[in-house]
């Protein structure tokens, strides 16, 4: 227990100071090889070799999960499957805003794809948390009951998504007034998904302490596998996953603010290398996570935990019928109707 304690302690620590060095790094890319411009919608000419990396790096991932999916099951983590197909699909767009900068459709096309993709990854934690404790059989031990977890915190995203999507609509308009309008309601959303999102993952610190304080078999109960597949792993990979959208959202968060307090766009929306330190490595962790611990591999399909108990008593009640005296296998084959 306390060896895995120490590797997660070092993935998250690890991840946090690759997550500042990758940060650093790509700013000073962006500050070498980008090239400002004002007047366009971004601000700035878009870095193809920025725009390639990382749309190539969600790509692969995109395409690791739908095989995991079919090959593992978790038929429910398509929600971050398609999230990522369309967040790839926003970095696609930006390869034509680098040759169209003032195009304001596509700026438009690659503004919500970016910032709404993500919103599916939201959703996959919240239904992943939910299922991870009825497979430990310690939903009781979840503040909300498991099954409504879900129903609450995806409503909330979808909710969030929506007001995300209308003021990003009009936050890309050509009349400033507008365009104002649209940045405040876009923030006010990205507010309430925060705080959504912070509460969930309160709620997921708590349950994994819980079943640490009280459910001590259930805590051990993987001690004897390799440690990534060992469910706290899995429990590990979430909690990552939640404070990276965490850095992601507050960036959103003050991006909008710095816009609007200054009635301009800000430093952080003009410099490319924010938006792949700040938006894209966060989210990038946050969903390349479950290449390693993918939920199928700890999660199985079938049985169910009632059925499971079913199919083994009449296995072993099948194992000892053939040792009964003066019986063949053969004679259980049917069973003959009761005759009075």
């Amino acid at each position: 227990m306390e060896e895995l304690a120490s590797v997660l302690h070092l993935l998250s620590f690890s991840s946090l100071y690759c997550l500042a060095l990758v940060e650093d790094f790509l700013l000073s890319f962006s500050l070498l090889y980008s090239c400002d411009d004002p007047n366009n919608p971004l601000k700035y000419i878009a870095s193809n070799a920025l725009t390639g990396t990382a749309f190539s790096l969600v790509l692969i991932v995109a395409f690791i999960h739908s095989y995991y999916m079919i090959r593992y099951g978790a038929i429910w983590m398509i929600v971050v499957v398609i999230g990522e197909y369309s967040y790839a699909t926003g970095f696609g767009f930006r390869f034509a805003l680098h040759y169209h900068p003032d195009s304001t459709s596509i700026f438009a096309a690659e503004y919500l794809l970016t910032v709404l993709s993500p919103c599916m990854f939201i959703a996959a934690n919240y239904m992943l948390l939910g299922r991870l404790a009825r497979h430990l059989q310690c939903a009781h031990l979840i503040v909300v009951p498991s099954r409504k977890l879900a129903v609450i915190f995806v409503s909330s995203d979808v909710t969030t998504f929506l007001i995300q999507a209308g003021g990003g609509l009009m936050a890309v308009s050509k009349t400033p007034n507008t365009a104002l309008l649209g940045s405040r309601i876009f923030v006010l959303g990205l507010i309430l998904q925060l705080l959504s999102f912070l509460s969930f993952s309160v709620i997921n610190g708590w349950f994994i302490y819980q079943v640490y304080r009280k459910e001590t078999a259930v805590w051990t109960q993987d001690e004897h596998r390799v440690w990534y597949r060992d469910w706290r792993s899995l429990a590990g990979a979430l909690s990552i996953s939640c404070i990276a959208i965490l850095v992601r959202t507050g960036y959103r968060i003050a991006e909008i603010d710095q816009e609007l307090t200054n009635k301009a766009p800000g430093y952080l929306t003009t410099t490319e290398g924010y938006f792949y330190g700040l938006d894209f490595l966060p989210l990038f962790i946050a969903i390349s996570v479950y290449v390693f611990f993918w939920p199928g591999n700890f999660i199985p399909k079938f049985p169910s935990p009632p059925l499971a108990g079913i199919e083994t008593a009449l296995t072993n009640i099948n194992k000892e019928d053939q040792f009964l005296p003066g019986r063949s296998r053969s004679s259980f084959s049917t069973i003959e109707p009761f005759r009075a």
